[in-house]
């Protein structure tokens, strides 16, 4: 008998349409001998699932649809619920197993603050940073004391690059603010640093943890947002053109990142060197898995086929 999977996808965030995307290569990619796979659309207010073309209710009680029920779940959902804890907590509750990292891991990594907070006892390098949230009064001229100019302003909880700017005068930091509080109640400034960005993925994969080739991010843009990641406006360059120093030094600290967090399942991290050193900027726990994606390039870099990534993923969440 197959095992009946639900691909879910889409969510509450700005992210619906790229985990949309995700959820599609699951699908495409799973081995029909031995998957049932279902897509499973996830908005605020419905939940559907797609079957023989056709959109059923998902009742929330159960994650079932009528007498559809489902063995395991592969999360595709990037941003809130899928990458907050909140599905996490639901499907525990329910006692269905689904891929990617514990309710816990997701809910401290969704959050770019306390996650940095959480990997200062780690030896990690970072920038320097500062939070505002929603009540603050906004003092530029202390933003500017605190982490220099330019800077990076960022939704605290938030990915692909949807309410991040790059600042470079203080008379326009309160828009860079506000255009973050559109997508969270928290905004993230970061002191900015020059050098080689990279994006590595370290993944579970047959019982342990592998680090993939990390991936060196060039653009033209002024730095790495959305344009950049889903409108090829940049190159990304598998493997990163780095010296065995500084490939060696990322590859620990991506380990050390995966590992000091409990993550599980697919992970992706970003890094800019300054010199040798790697200065860890975010984790992504439900990394894209588009055509334009980072993971997969470094997972076929590896030899490893998406039909084997996502197999791979489902059996470690049925087993655990």
């Amino acid at each position: 008998m197959k095992i009946r999977v639900a691909v879910v996808m889409g969510g509450h965030t700005s992210e619906y349409e790229i985990s949309l995307k995700s959820g599609a290569i699951v699908m495409a990619h799973l081995d029909q001998k031995k998957y049932e796979a279902y897509a499973v659309r996830v908005t605020d207010n419905v939940w559907s699932v797609g079957v023989n073309s056709l959109w059923r209710p998902i009742d929330k009680e159960t994650f079932s649809s009528g007498d559809l029920h489902f063995d395991v779940v592969f999360n595709a959902v990037h941003g809130a619920p899928g990458e907050n804890g909140v599905l996490q907590s639901y499907f525990d509750n329910l006692g269905i197993p689904y891929s990617g990292c514990s309710s816990s891991a997701s809910a401290l990594t969704y959050d770019k603050a306390k996650t940095l907070d959480y990997l200062e006892s780690h030896d990690i390098a970072m920038a320097k940073r500062l939070v505002i949230d929603a009540s603050a009064v906004v003092d530029t001229k202390a933003i500017v004391s605190s982490v220099g100019l330019p800077c990076f302003v960022k939704a605290n909880q938030s990915g692909s690059s949807f309410g991040v700017s790059k600042v470079y005068k203080e008379e326009a930091l309160l828009k860079a603010i506000a255009l973050a509080f559109k997508e969270d109640d928290s905004v993230l400034i970061e002191s900015f640093l020059e050098g080689t960005e990279v994006s590595i993925g370290v993944i579970t994969y047959q019982g342990s943890v592998l680090v993939l080739a990390p991936t060196e991010i060039v653009t033209d843009e002024d730095f790495f947002d959305f344009s950049a990641k889903y409108e090829g406006k940049s190159e990304e360059i598998t493997p990163a053109r780095l010296t065995d120093v500084q490939r060696k030094n990322v590859e620990i600290a991506a380990k050390k990142v995966y590992t000091a967090l409990r993550m599980k399942g697919l992970s992706r991290s970003d890094f800019i060197f300054v010199g040798d050193t790697p200065y860890f900027l975010e984790i992504n726990t439900v990394p894209g898995l588009t055509k334009e994606s980072l993971l997969p390039q470094q997972a076929k870099h590896a030899g490893i086929s998406l039909q084997q990534l996502f197999d791979n993923a489902l059996v470690e969440a049925i087993e655990k």
